[in-house]
Parts: C-alpha cells; sequence; structure tokens
C-alpha cells in the first residue's frame, strides 16, 4: 500500500522540449466581424457570424448578464441590446 501512496508524489520528467500548441483550425478571427454591429440578433445570424468567424462556440451576452472572464481562442462573443441590436463582437 505504501508504494501506491509514494506512486502518486513520483514526478515525471520529459526529454522533450515543451511547445506551445498550434492554433487550430476553430480557433476565431476577428477581421471583419464589426459588419454585423447594429444588426439584429438572431439565431440565423448567429450561425452567419460563427461561420464567418471560424470559430468552435458562440456566446450571446445579453443585457446586464455576468460572463467569466476566461479567454477561450475558439469562441466567438456576441452582446446585443434590449432591442435585440448587437452591439459588441469579439473572439475570446
Amino acid at each position: 500500500m505504501s508504494s501506491i501512496l509514494l506512486a502518486g508524489c513520483s514526478t515525471v520528467t520529459s526529454t522533450e522540449p515543451a511547445t506551445p500548441p498550434s492554433p487550430e483550425k476553430s480557433d476565431c478571427a476577428p477581421d471583419g466581424l464589426d459588419l454585423f454591429l447594429g444588426k439584429q440578433a438572431t439565431p440565423e445570424l448567429g450561425a452567419i457570424m460563427l461561420k464567418a468567424s471560424g470559430a468552435k462556440t458562440l456566446r450571446w451576452v445579453a443585457p446586464g448578464m455576468m460572463v467569466t472572464m476566461d479567454f477561450r481562442p475558439d469562441r466567438l462573443t456576441v452582446s446585443y441590446d434590449a432591442g435585440y441590436k448587437i452591439l459588441r463582437v469579439s473572439c475570446g
């Protein structure tokens, strides 16, 4: 039993150098997303924005809604006002 407990405390070293992950094809690209500002937020437009950005996921942000501040390169975030007019479009 003690060998099992000690195995959990051991460290493993790698001889391979650490390399940053390469960007995935699902990373969001912000170029040209400002053309959606002022438009009506709809599920159909969301699908178009998702495709245009190359993002994998879409996050709608309603007025006054709290959101996490974590950065996700594969996410498109779209904020809209009480009238469903798009105010901000960003990656992350």
